[in-house]
């Protein structure tokens, strides 16, 4: 029997034009597919309606068939497929390591500031953003029963400290081939704990990407994912949540990102790097690629 090909896929969110960071892990992942005689898939990831519009999905299309790149057909759109999301949402439940939270973006700075002006160090993720308190995480089965039939807005949480106790004493790692902000390579020992209680899912989305990549990954059969940097850290949320549902584990690379004049990463806000702009200036698909290098 022959070996399974290596499965690739670029998934970038129609909520804006590509830029040339997108141009980057793009033209990787199709290059890397076709260097491995294996598979380039495209997917749309457009959960957030309320930003995720049709003509950004075209702009999409017609970028990356400018850059010269092919993929597989019929294109996976996560709105398409909610139901998984759902059902892995379930089984979670089902483990107890889920549980609805209500607290508001105002109401965690309010607790963070009081316990840092009370002389505590509130612990931070590795985006910066401060760890969730997890006040509902102990509320018995009626309230929160309560808590998701009363009308307010709440987002389903990953009990942290239940999912990484459930793993027993195994170790979680994933398979590097790219470079960390470190330049990490190599094997590379998970640390989910560092993000806290992350979102699965909200009461107006029905899946978090951390959620809805791993679940598409699987189940399209993904052996290699390659993306920027700036998600090597929040691959250690992506092993535990593996590890939850019984999912297999890809080989990751992590490459580098496009900055822009201010140091930053790049963002779909600035026109100024879209590939359309480039495209529209009389630039051509291998300048582009030189450009990104």
């Amino acid at each position: 029997m022959p070996d399974t090909p290596p499965v690739f896929r670029f998934a970038p969110s129609p909520n804006g034009l590509l830029h040339l960071g997108h141009a980057l892990s793009a033209v990787l992942n199709h290059d890397m597919a076709k260097a491995a005689n294996g598979r380039f898939l495209l997917r749309i990831e457009d959960i957030d309606q309320t930003r995720c519009r049709p003509e950004f999905e075209a702009a999409i299309f017609e970028d990356l068939a400018w850059l010269g790149l092919d993929w597989e057909r019929p294109v996976r759109r996560q709105s398409e497929h909610l139901d998984a999301y759902a059902s892995a949402l379930q089984r979670l439940d089902m483990l107890g390591v889920i549980y609805p939270s209500v607290m508001t973006r105002g109401e965690i700075k309010a607790a963070v500031a009081d316990a840092e002006a009370g002389g505590q160090t509130w612990p931070r993720d590795p985006d910066g953003s401060p760890l969730y308190p997890g006040r509902e995480r102990e509320l018995p089965q009626t309230e929160r029963a309560a808590l998701t039939a009363g009308g307010k807005a709440y987002a389903w949480r990953l009990d942290m400290e239940k999912a990484i106790a459930l793993l027993g004493k195994d170790h979680l790692s994933w398979a590097e081939s790219g470079h960390g902000p470190e330049d990490e390579t190599g094997t590379i020992i998970a640390d989910p704990a560092a993000w806290g209680d992350v979102i699965l899912s909200r009461s107006d989305a029905p899946s978090s990407y951390h959620l809805s990549v791993v679940v598409d990954d699987a189940l399209q059969g993904i052996t290699h994912v390659v993306r920027g940097r700036d998600l090597y850290h929040a691959t250690s949320v992506h092993r535990l949540l593996q590890r939850l549902l019984d999912l297999p584990e890809p080989l990751y690379h992590h490459h580098r990102l496009i900055l822009g004049p201010d140091g930053r990463k790049l963002s779909k806000s600035n026109q100024d790097t879209g590939i359309a702009a480039f495209r529209a200036a009389g630039r051509t698909a291998e300048e582009i690629r030189a450009l990104i290098g």
